[in-house]
């Protein structure tokens, strides 16, 4: 039985160095199916991605969603962003999603995976929660991006309320969106290896 490890609270995280985050150079937009290609060929050799999904938010309380709206995939190099209005690119989205053998890690994923499912029609393989590996640990409550990168790196990381918010529908992403998504699944790929996962 794990003891009762303890998440930094707000005021501590506060105090931290920021966390370094990648930058627009490191950020792969990708629009089309052949622009889909070229970033499957790119993520092939990784045994694990960074994983995350927007949707644009919704308002009411029984409106459905209609995301993902963007998916996010990052080797330690680079993130992707895939757009899925583009058939092509939704196609090899969901094929690196239902890829086995590459693990997908990532926060917060319990949605995400029922609207993949609907969106894309596939089931994703390979994911991994990272608050889940935290809970087995010991921690208690979930851990979210912010706290795991707080107590594996001493680190603070930042995310854009703004961002979070913001609609991931639309055709032209801001470069605060993109740096946003971006980095939810670069940190989650950190994480896991800093976890000693493999």
């Amino acid at each position: 039985m794990h003891s009762h490890q303890t998440t930094p609270s707000k005021e501590e995280i506060a105090l931290l160095e920021p966390f370094d985050r990648l930058g627009l150079d490191r950020i792969e937009l990708v629009v089309t199916g052949a622009q889909a290609e070229q970033a499957r060929a790119e993520l092939a050799g990784a045994p694990a991605w960074g994983f995350d999904t927007e949707s644009k938010p919704t308002f009411f309380k029984d409106q459905a969603s209609e995301g993902p709206h963007i998916v996010q995939l990052a080797t330690l190099d680079k993130a992707y962003i895939f757009q899925l209005q583009d058939p092509g690119c939704r196609a090899v989205t969901a094929a690196l999603l239902a890829l086995p053998g590459v693990i997908k890690a990532g926060f917060g994923l319990g949605d995400d995976r029922k609207r993949i499912i609907h969106k894309l029609g596939v089931e994703p393989q390979g994911v991994l929660e990272l608050n889940t590996v935290f809970r087995e640990r010991g921690y208690r409550k979930d851990m979210g991006v912010k706290g795991a990168v707080a107590v594996l790196f001493q680190r603070r990381y930042i995310k854009s309320r703004k961002a979070t918010t913001s609609n991931w529908a639309h055709p032209r992403l801001t470069e605060a969106q993109l740096i946003y998504a971006a980095n939810d699944a670069y940190a989650a790929l950190r994480v896991f290896y800093a976890l000693g996962l493999r």
